[in-house]
């Protein structure tokens, strides 16, 4: 009797070991679980330096989760600790795994950078001021920055298509030609060197794509760049970039005189009217390819990639002289001979 009574109040105990375990494991469910049935959205922001005690005690306090003790150790035991820095859109619906399931999703975070579109062929100093309306950064300290000779020494290791020739003092903007247009996301405190190193980083691309047909040039990169920008220019059409490209190389054989008038407009560098740049053929600029043979001594904008391309594989002609219908549709009209030109301009620009 006494064996059976012994065995009776072990299996008691081992009953509310059982019943405690159990109860131990639906509390600690239950604390896993959503605070609330109902969506209630909440942007959680990570920043450098959080981690996943941090953040579970932050989600605590504001009433995203029920326990932050108890979430902190799940998330440690199911190796959900490697979140991610961002913003993020959670939901007081989730449960404490589908929360931090997100958190550790590299691609889970919310895009708040600012985002700012650099057209193809805009100026330096058309750029800086287009970044300035978007970002913290000003106009002058992008510009500053972007005539800096020791920074640009500094950093042409880094980007091989910078080379000596963008020290040249005589330059308008040192780095104008090598900003290459497109759309980029900024952070929202960027400095003046973030984003002028997103920009050449994107350049950089473009040259390491092409590096092969820019090694096997006769020119160099920055006259090849130059050239790209008066193409860039000149059309900006894809169909014609070939052509006009075609043409600079068929003259500068010839030893004539390029006689581009955007080069004027650029030399001019603060005018009202296209018809300007028409009328200045006699304008001292070193840009000025009415008075200056060969390519002038830097871009004159900062082309897009199809400009570069062409100017790397220009499209073979006998043309020397073209014009653009500026009063039509902007048809461009190629000519081999000057009389040809001529016939030209007196067809579609008079």
């Amino acid at each position: 009797m006494k064996k059976k009574k012994k065995r009776n109040i072990l299996g008691y105990v081992i009953l509310v070991i059982v019943l405690i375990g159990t109860s131990v494991t639906l509390f600690i469910g239950s604390q896993l679980m959503p605070i609330q049935l109902t969506a209630g959205e909440y942007i959680l922001v990570i920043e450098n330096g959080d981690n996943a005690r941090s953040i579970t005690e932050y989600l605590k306090e504001n009433e995203v989760i029920k326990n932050d003790v108890i979430a902190y150790f799940y998330v440690r035991l199911t190796n959900l600790t490697d979140v991610k820095v961002g913003t993020y859109i959670i939901d007081k619906s989730w449960d404490v795994k589908r929360i931090f399931t997100l958190l550790n999703d590299p691609k889970g975070s919310i895009n708040t950078d600012i985002k700012v579109t650099i057209p193809e062929g805009l100026w330096a100093k058309q750029i800086a001021y287009k970044i300035e309306e978007n970002t913290k950064v000003g106009a002058d300290e992008l510009l500053e920055l972007w005539n800096d000779e020791s920074f640009i020494e500094s950093i042409m290791e880094e980007y091989p298509f910078l080379t000596d020739d963008v020290l040249d003092d005589r330059l308008k903007v040192k780095l104008e030609g090598y900003l290459f247009p497109e759309t980029y996301y900024f952070y929202e405190n960027a400095t003046a060197l973030n984003i002028t190193k997103k920009l050449l980083d994107q350049t950089n691309e473009i040259y390491q794509k092409y590096k092969t047909e820019f090694d096997s040039s006769q020119y160099s990169i920055h006259e090849l760049f130059t050239l790209a920008s008066i193409t860039q220019f000149e059309s900006g059409n894809e169909a014609d970039n070939k052509i006009i490209s075609g043409v600079w190389f068929n003259r500068l054989e010839k030893g004539m005189l390029l006689q581009s008038s955007v080069t004027v407009c650029y030399a001019l560098y603060d005018y009202e009217h296209w018809r300007e740049c028409e009328v200045n053929p006699n304008l001292d600029s070193l840009y000025n390819t009415y008075r200056y043979s060969g390519i002038p001594i830097g871009p004159i904008n900062n082309p897009g990639e199809s400009a570069i391309e062409s100017v790397l594989n220009p499209e073979k002609t006998d043309y020397l002289y073209f014009i653009a219908d500026v009063y039509g549709d902007q048809t461009i009209y190629y000519a081999k001979t000057y009389a040809e030109h001529l016939a030209n301009i007196d067809k579609y620009l008079k």
